[in-house]
């Protein structure tokens, strides 16, 4: 093991510790365009070298194949990592290229069942519903995620884009240890009413896409940078005058980045991690990505702290944004809040 470790935090007051940064698995073998297998692997390694032992996946990656693919790297790390996992996304059985929600009793029970199989482990640390079905009650939901937490196939249990008032609800039925987010520089909505909730009620926030689905360290511009099967190509932020407008919004990323010797990526991910002292709550990111140097980049961040100016300096970014953060807003908290 290396000596720069990362620090260590709770997953509320019910979750396991875990690092202050955590790993999104997704682009491994999902979304992102073509992946190398051999490179990914070693991104897991590295990762667990620099303390990230969060590593999140869902059953809608690549339908299961990106559970099947982290399944080898549990096992053989099994004491020492947090296994996050998630169900609530269904293939359209009239359009297999769409997704519907499901929240249900028994397509929950299907999907763990499925979960565990591919995982290859016989209980999941970190259960989480991914997305919202408002046609159930979401006290119904929870309840038979408690109820896999009692049978020991699920430890602790978690929630996605979910409003403040339906975070408080869930919480009715059993302790939530994290709800998971988006949340950077560029997507901020949570901070109005559902960081608080997460605050009153002891829940960890886990944001995803820290770095603004890589839009915010320069690595691309425009949609039509990206390979033709990279999802973000449909994704408002990227495509025609709000790409050009949202690119703009980089300069004081810069300023702050040269000021530090970092890069646009570290001071993303920095402002994100300070929102856990900004806004007293742990806040874990778990940013993607599937280069072992980029880990090694953004664990990094975790140890530069920005001051005020800088903090200012920042702070009217996510104002200026052109387009939504997904095409059809029902999908994300703030499209019910």
């Amino acid at each position: 093991m290396t000596d720069n470790r990362i620090a260590t935090v709770r997953l509320g007051t019910t979750g396991p510790e875990v690092g202050v940064q955590g790993l999104g698995c997704m682009g491994m073998s999902f979304a992102y365009g073509p992946s190398d297998a051999g490179e990914s692997r070693a991104t897991l390694e590295r990762a667990l070298e620099l303390g990230v032992t969060l590593y999140d996946t869902a059953d809608a990656y690549g339908a299961g194949e990106n559970e099947k693919f982290l399944a080898p790297f549990f096992k053989a790390h099994r004491d020492e990592v947090v296994i996050a996992t998630k169900f609530a996304l269904a293939i359209d059985q009239d359009d297999p290229t769409k997704r519907i929600i499901r929240n249900d009793a028994p397509y929950i029970r299907q999907c763990i069942e499925a979960s565990l199989k591919r995982l290859d482990v016989d209980a999941i640390d970190l259960y989480y519903m991914h997305r919202r079905d408002v046609n159930v009650p979401i006290e119904e939901t929870v309840g038979v995620m408690a109820e896999l937490v009692r049978e020991g196939k699920v430890k602790h249990l978690g929630l996605s884009e979910v409003t403040a008032d339906e975070l408080r609800a869930a919480q009715t039925v059993h302790p939530i240890a994290a709800l998971q987010s988006e949340w950077s520089l560029f997507s901020r909505d949570i901070e109005a009413k559902v960081v608080p909730a997460a605050r009153e009620l002891d829940v960890a926030l886990v944001p995803y896409s820290p770095l603004g689905r890589g839009f915010l360290t320069g690595s691309f511009a425009k949609a039509e940078d990206l390979t033709s099967d990279d999802f973000r190509r449909q994704q408002p932020r990227f495509t025609g005058d709000n790409a050009a407008a949202n690119a703009a919004l980089l300069e004081p990323i810069r300023t702050v980045a040269e000021a530090h010797g970092a890069t646009l990526g570290q001071i993303a991910l920095a402002w994100v991690q300070q929102q856990a002292s900004v806004h007293d709550l742990p806040v874990i990111p778990i940013p993607g990505t599937r280069k072992p140097g980029r880990v090694e980049e953004n664990a990094t961040a975790t140890r530069i702290v920005l001051n005020e100016e800088e903090l200012a300096l920042l702070e009217p970014i996510a104002a200026k944004v052109a387009g939504d953060r997904y095409a059809d807003m029902r999908f994300a908290s703030a499209g019910r809040e």
